[in-house]
């Protein structure tokens, strides 16, 4: 019985050791104050702002969506951004990405 326990826990042990060494995985770090750099210096809206100013400000949005949930969270798209609501108030606005291409990098 204590060799078949003995057998058991070599297994395990040995299927884990494999495990491990399968698991591995690449690490890659990117500076956050590079993250957007080539997208140059685009206006976006501010945490605070409500609605109807960010509908004078940039115009109508491409695509909306939402309210939902509790609080009603809503966000409208745009060209270079995102605008995320609660209620009628800006809580977030994120740039989005670009492929680094000739259309990316052109003036805007």
């Amino acid at each position: 019985m204590a060799t078949k326990h003995i057998a058991i826990n070599i297994v395990l042990f040995a299927t884990l050791m494999a495990l491990t060494g399968i698991s591995q995985a690449e690490t890659i770090l990117l500076p956050v104050a590079s993250q957007g750099n080539y997208l140059g210096e685009i206006t976006k809206p501010v945490k605070g702002q409500k609605q109807q100013q960010i509908s004078h400000q940039f115009g109508t949005p491409i695509h909306t969506r939402g309210p939902a949930g509790t609080p009603p969270i809503t966000r409208w798209d745009y060209r270079d951004f995102s605008v995320y609501f609660e209620g009628d108030v800006v809580i977030h606005s994120v740039l989005k990405h670009r492929r680094l291409d000739s259309q990316a990098t052109e003036k805007r």
